[in-house]
């Protein structure tokens, strides 16, 4: 279950077995916060999840590896020790007045309006729980498929926020969020066959659509 190829020494270099040490994983996560952190200040509008894995394999960091998109088993460890970082960044910059948005289409840094790292008062974040449990880097690969899904599907009873629902909406090609779910399904599969390997598309294109047609799935299911 290893995500990557070839790993230089900082890099991610192993998925969830006995050779990825409680050390390792520490000082995998200590480079990925001071690369994580300055990828965002230098895109103050925010980057999505993919963005920030391509920068991350990029010179001058090159932490990660090969990263296999279309594969949750390969895809999730990466994942889910760069969501562990974010949450980990989000609790540090609270101490300064700063938050940070946390969603697969946009990562961004803002202004906080609740001084507090772990959501606003009274309110259980459930995935900011997750992610910090590094207990959780660790799963069987039938779990790993259940939790992506379940990631992508969105947090049950909850809608998007607007920015990231007008973000999805563009990602499909939409100006505007569209009235109806149909119109959503239709533009997805056309979007898809456009994006397939064999008429010159790619997987990680193929990723960035199923996020969006998650989130906008999500948005109609609990603004019903």
């Amino acid at each position: 279950m290893n995500p990557m190829t070839k790993p230089a020494p900082n890099q991610i270099s192993a998925g969830p077995g006995p050779a990825a040490t409680d050390h390792h994983l520490e000082q995998q996560i200590a480079h990925l916060l001071v690369a994580v952190e300055h990828e965002l200040r230098a895109t103050p509008s925010g980057i999505s999840e993919l963005s920030l894995i391509k920068a991350l394999q990029r010179p001058p960091w090159e932490l990660l590896g090969e990263v296999v998109f279309n594969e949750p088993e390969r895809l999730y460890p990466v994942h889910f020790l760069l969501f562990h970082v974010l949450y980990r960044l989000r609790d540090q910059l609270a101490e300064s007045g700063e938050s940070l948005h946390i969603s697969p289409l946009n990562i961004r840094l803002e202004q906080q309006s609740v001084v507090d790292g772990g959501g606003p008062p009274g309110d259980i974040d459930s995935l900011r729980a997750f992610y910090l449990d590094l207990s959780q880097y660790r799963l069987p690969e039938e779990a790993i498929h259940q939790m992506m899904d379940d990631f992508w599907a969105g947090v049950p009873g909850q809608c998007p926020a607007p920015s990231e629902t007008r973000a999805a909406a563009e990602t499909l090609g939409f100006e505007s969020v569209p009235a109806d779910f149909p119109t959503v399904k239709q533009r997805f599969r056309r979007a898809v066959m456009r994006a397939h390997p064999d008429r010159g598309g790619n997987t990680e294109t193929i990723q960035h659509l199923n996020q969006a047609f998650a989130v906008l799935k999500a948005h109609f299911r609990n603004s019903a």
